[in-house]
Formats: C-alpha cells, sequence, structure tokens
C-alpha cells in the first residue's frame, strides 16, 4: 500500500457517519449565482421534445399527418376489425412471435481469483487497535478494505486437476501483465512494445499501377483495404480478419467493408502503397531486416519469447495493477470475485484474522453474531473478589449504572475539569483525568472494559454458570468380561431386586491391572496412565554339578 492519504487508514475517521467525514470548510453553494433556476412551468416541461406534453399531439395523430394506411397508427387509436383482434399490420413492436436469440454468457476461466488485505495497511491497523485498544468489527474492516484498490492485493492461482493444470496462466516480465494465452501475450508485447524489440522504417517504391477512383475501407476499424479488384485486397481482408474480428464469421465481417469514393482517401492508400516497410530488428548481434508482421512474430518467437513471457502457477498483483488487466476473461473474473466480496466479505475477513491473530490481537463475538477484533477479550472482573484500586472500582461502577457511556462522559463526571476548558482542544488534562485515563486503559488492555468503535463502553459480562454434567447411566452387560458389564439404574427399585444383579455383576468383572488416578480429578487435569512393564519371572540358577 502507498503512503498516499488516499490508502492510508484512520479508523476513527471511517467509522464516523459520512456527514461527519465530510470536511466542514467546503461551501456546496459557492457556484451558485442564485438566478439559474429555471422557471417552475420550464422545468417541469422544458425538456421535453415538442408535441410530446401532456396533451400535445401524439405521433400519428390527427396534427401529425395521415394514419397507417394499414390501419395500426402510429399511436394505437386505429379502427379495428369488427371481429375485436387487434390487426397484423400496425403495432410490430408490440408481436412476439420471433423471440430475439440470447447469447449464453461465455464460461469464466478456470482461474483461482483471492482478494487480499495489503501488509502496509494490516501493519496499520494493528498499530492503531492496539493504540486506541477500541474494539472493531471485522467485517465492517474488510468493506473498507474493498472500497480502494490501494488497500487490497490479488492472487491469481491456477486450478489442477488429477495434477493436470486446467487453465494456464501466462505472465509478461515487461509490464507484469497476466494472459491465458501464448498467443494473447505475444500480440500484447508487438503491440504495446514493439519499439523495445523492432524499429520500422520506409523506403520508397514503385506505386501501384492503374486507376483507382474507390477503395475498400473496414466499417469496423476505419483500415483502408484497397480497391477490391487490387491483387492484394483479399489478403489484406482475410489478414484483418484474423487478427482483429476472428470471433465475427468472415462472411458477417465482410458484409461490414464499404465502398469509398472520396479522392483523399484513395489518394493516401497510394501513397501508403508507394512505400515498402521494412522491420529492423534490435538488441540482437546481426542486424536483420524482416519484410511482414508474420516474419517478425516469428522472429520475436524463436528469439525473444523464452525471457519476455513465461508460464507460471501463481501471480500477486497489488490492487491498481489488478485494475490493468487486459484479458477480458481475467476482467469478468476478477469484477466477479470483486462483487461476490463486496456482498458478503467472508473469504476477504477469514485472511484478516488470520493476520491480525499473528500479530497478537484477540477476537470476540457482540450478540454472538458480529465478530469483533479488539487487543483482549471480554474478561469479567469480579469486584468482590478481586483487590483493584478505588479508581478502576468507580470506573465499572459508574459504566455498569449508565450503559452505552463515552470515554468524554465518564471523565467529566469523574474528574470534572474547569468551567470552559473542556472546550479547548489545547488543554491539557489534569492529575484527576490522567489517573482515569491510566486505570480505563488498563481495563480495555485487560478485556475488563470493552470501547467499540462508536465510542461506546461497556463492561465484560460475568459468564454464565456451565450446566453440571448429567451422570452416566450404568446398563447391564451382555456377560462379556472384555466388554465389561455395566448397571442400569431402576428408579424406587428395591434392594432384593438389586442384590441378584450385583452378585452377578462381581462375578464377572475382571480385576484391574493398574490402580490409575481418577480422568477427573480435584486438579482439573487429565492424567494418563503410564505403561507397566511386565516382569518375566527367571527360572532358577543351575546347581553347579547337578
Amino acid at each position: 500500500m502507498s503512503i498516499s492519504p488516499e490508502s492510508e487508514f484512520d479508523l476513527d475517521k471511517l467509522f464516523l457517519p459520512k456527514w461527519a467525514q465530510e470536511s466542514s470548510n467546503v461551501n456546496k453553494y459557492a457556484k451558485h449565482a442564485g438566478d439559474d433556476r429555471p422557471a417552475r412551468d420550464e422545468g417541469r416541461r422544458g425538456t421535453r421534445p415538442p408535441g410530446r406534453g401532456f396533451g400535445g399531439p401524439r405521433p400519428g395523430g390527427p396534427s401529425s399527418g395521415p394514419r397507417d394506411s394499414r390501419g395500426g397508427g402510429g399511436g394505437g387509436g386505429g379502427a379495428r376489425p369488427q371481429d375485436g383482434r387487434r390487426p397484423q399490420g400496425g403495432g410490430d413492436r408490440f408481436r412476439r412471435d420471433e423471440p430475439q436469440e440470447r447469447r449464453a454468457p461465455e464460461p469464466l476461466p478456470e482461474i483461482s481469483v483471492t482478494l487480499l488485505p495489503d501488509e502496509k495497511g494490516v501493519e496499520s491497523l494493528t498499530r492503531q487497535i492496539k493504540v486506541t485498544g477500541r474494539a472493531y468489527p471485522l467485517f465492517e474492516i474488510a468493506k473498507l478494505v474493498l472500497q480502494k484498490p490501494e488497500r487490497q492485493q490479488v492472487k491469481f492461482d491456477v486450478l489442477k486437476k488429477d495434477g493436470k493444470i486446467l487453465q494456464p496462466l501466462f505472465l509478461c516480465a515487461l509490464d507484469d501483465s497476466l494472459w491465458l494465452s501464448e498467443a494473447e501475450a505475444v500480440a500484447h508485447v508487438l503491440e504495446k512494445h514493439f519499439g523495445t524489440f523492432y524499429q520500422a522504417e520506409r523506403t520508397p517504391t514503385d506505386p501501384p499501377k492503374g486507376t483507382y477512383t474507390f477503395v475498400a475501407q473496414c466499417g469496423m476499424s476505419g483500415l483502408i483495404l484497397g480497391p477490391p479488384n487490387y491483387h492484394d485486397y483479399q489478403n489484406q481482408l482475410r489478414k484483418l480478419h484474423a487478427e482483429r474480428f476472428s470471433r465475427l464469421p468472415f462472411e458477417q465481417f465482410k458484409s461490414r467493408v464499404k465502398i469509398v469514393k472520396d479522392e483523399v482517401i484513395v489518394k493516401k492508400w497510394i501513397e501508403d502503397q508507394s512505400f515498402k516497410t521494412e522491420f529492423v530488428c534490435l538488441n540482437v548481434p546481426e542486424p536483420t531486416r524482416l519484410q511482414t508482421r508474420e516474419q517478425v512474430e516469428k522472429h520475436f518467437r524463436e528469439t525473444h519469447l523464452a525471457s519476455i513471457i513465461k508460464e507460471v502457477e501463481s501471480h500477486t498483483l497489488s490492487g491498481q495493477a489488478s485494475r490493468l488487466v487486459r484479458s477480458p476473461a481475467l476482467q469478468r473474473l476478477l469484477r466477479e470475485a470483486w462483487e461476490e466480496q463486496r456482498r458478503f466479505p467472508i473469504k476477504l475477513a477469514t485472511v484478516l484474522s488470520q493476520l491480525f491473530a499473528q500479530r497478537g490481537l484477540q477476537f470476540f463475538k457482540v450478540n454472538k453474531t458480529i465478530a469483533h477484533v479488539s487487543v483482549a477479550r471480554p474478561h469479567f472482573l469480579d469486584l468482590e473478589t478481586t483487590p483493584v484500586s478505588d479508581g478502576v472500582k468507580k470506573i465499572v461502577e459508574f459504566i455498569n449504572v449508565n450503559p452505552k457511556c463515552s470515554r468524554r462522559k465518564l471523565i467529566e463526571a469523574l474528574a470534572p475539569s474547569v468551567a470552559g476548558a473542556a472546550d479547548e482542544k489545547s488543554s491539557e488534562p489534569t492529575a484527576e483525568q490522567t489517573a482515569i485515563i491510566g486505570d480505563l486503559h488498563w481495563l480495555i488492555h485487560q478485556g475488563h472494559v470493552i470501547e467499540f468503535a462508536d465510542g461506546l463502553l461497556e463492561t465484560a459480562k460475568k459468564p454464565a454458570p456451565k450446566p453440571p454434567k448429567p451422570e452416566p447411566k450404568l446398563r447391564a452387560g451382555n456377560g462379556d468380561p472384555a466388554a465389561g458389564a455395566k448397571l442400569e439404574a431402576v428408579p424406587n427399585a428395591s434392594i432384593e431386586e438389586i442384590e441378584p444383579k450385583m452378585a452377578e455383576l462381581e462375578a464377572i468383572r475382571p480385576e484391574p491391572a493398574v490402580e490409575t488416578a481418577s480422568a477427573n480429578d480435584d486438579s482439573g487435569e487429565v492424567t494418563r496412565p503410564e505403561p507397566v512393564e511386565e516382569k518375566q519371572e527367571q527360572a532358577p540358577a543351575a546347581t553347579p554339578g547337578a
């Protein structure tokens, strides 16, 4: 992220209402002259074309000439046949017999696009959160990142299936641009960076023989193709279609070529044909001259392609560079990813939470729904059992009595300043106010008090007691000693009914090999039994001479 003011994060300003973010020195009516307001009637009817206002003559009406002989009429007021059906001649724009064919949108390339926050921006955010101690909603921070490209990074990754890349990705080293095919990257280099590798030189040659009074011109690009009876006309036509309009059917492209009889355009074409263009290769040991663009592309592929265009599996662009992606398919893919995150920035918020956690920030939820990031998680302070100073105790009690109070209200209530000094920004806090600010800073960084982005203060609430764990019910086993036998608790059972089952369980219960500590002892720690080495009985040593 750049160091310009547009890219810096100021959380205190960004979380204010929009009317508070605007500068108070800007005069919205500085350019208002006072006499440029249109009259009431002019402002209501002045922008409508004549004859189309309320009560004016409609097209096809009596004052606009005779009606259509087919009986439709421009205004739809023509006479209908006696059978009451709408005539077939007029009102063609309302007919739906031939619906227009809609082309299905082209599928997006199988490339993964991930929006990431800029690392310098995350450092700036972390520093402000640690200094202020305020708790900010995580998703709102993600939306702030999406507002400006300077705060973002965009990562492109290829997708694989069974170890095979579904869609390759190519990187141009000259301008850090991405392309979906090698041919697109080569065409981009020869169009934008042609002068880096080649130099075009024009040498005079014999003009075309014959008399020409008209030439053919492409109706879409405006390029002059030459007279249709010229020997190179078909080559120029095919070449232009292949290079720039290959997606359009050739016959449809050919139908848009127009004949121009302007003498200036014809003369310009003759002058262009009176020169021969050659391409001199640059940055090569031996100077070489090429005659056509096809030879130039072939030379580029053989000489410069390996060092200029490379296939990559992952590449990260800055937010500003990602807006300059020239590949149309990648533009659509990036726009789709941005729109998805703008609606619900779950992926960006997840990345932000990971980066904040690495820098020591904590997370908690408000009302079990809205995730917040702060310097500490809420931690209840029990004033009855925890010894604290009187200043800390007063702050906690005041916030409990005055919910949703602000820092300024707290300081003015506990340590009121001199009359009139509170409104002066240059006045320094008193000793009592400094002590309260210090105690409040300690409470916030310990999680006992939460200061939200809007400046409201709340104390950490006492956690609800956990419900006791239900005791496990003992059920009678199936007689398998390895599986163990259990006794099912029977309510209101007599001793005579329980004693036979207890005797049966005692008979099949296996003896414990090692005594272990309880899993739920008084210390709250789970203890695992240590492995016991089995001692093998050694045979008595043989008596000598036996």
